[in-house]
């Protein structure tokens, strides 16, 4: 039971991040990472800000958790997102060797699990599903105002 809700607590901090991306116009996704209990790296969706294709949430939290861990490997690190990633960011993730992700929904057009379902490293543990409405939901209002 302490997982999960901690699941949820880490969560509910990565929708934090997506609110800021929405207030933004920027696709609303973001992403926490904890390393020890702590959270060590907080990011959100910034490719409309920096014109960047490649500047997702969890790109983001990846660069600035291995700032602050003084390396690149996040073996004993959770990343936190709040939409599945995409491929080119499941590829980030293998890289660093990140130990756990959980996502908050499904990503069933552009996820990585659609493309590339073993492209995590072997020991990195997935979980998804939490808090997925609220995820969602945001989601759903961003596109439905730009529609």
């Amino acid at each position: 039971m302490t997982s999960i809700l901690n699941d949820e607590y880490y969560m509910r901090q990565a929708l934090n991040e997506a609110r800021i991306a929405f207030d933004k116009n920027e696709v609303p996704i973001g992403a926490v990472i904890v390393c020890q209990g702590k959270i060590i790296a907080r990011a959100h969706n910034l490719t409309e800000t920096l014109n960047d294709v490649t500047a997702h949430a969890e790109m983001q939290a990846i660069t600035v958790a291995a700032n602050v861990l003084g390396g690149k490997y996040l073996t004993d690190c959770a990343l936190y997102v709040t939409l599945e990633p995409c491929p080119m960011c499941a590829g980030g993730l293998l890289w660093s060797q990140i130990s756990k992700i959980v996502y908050g929904a499904q990503d069933p057009k552009k996820g990585y699990s659609f493309f590339s379902p073993t492209i995590l490293h072997p020991k990195t543990i997935v979980n998804y599903g939490v808090l997925e409405d609220e995820c969602l939901s945001l989601l759903k209002e961003f596109f439905k105002q730009r529609r």
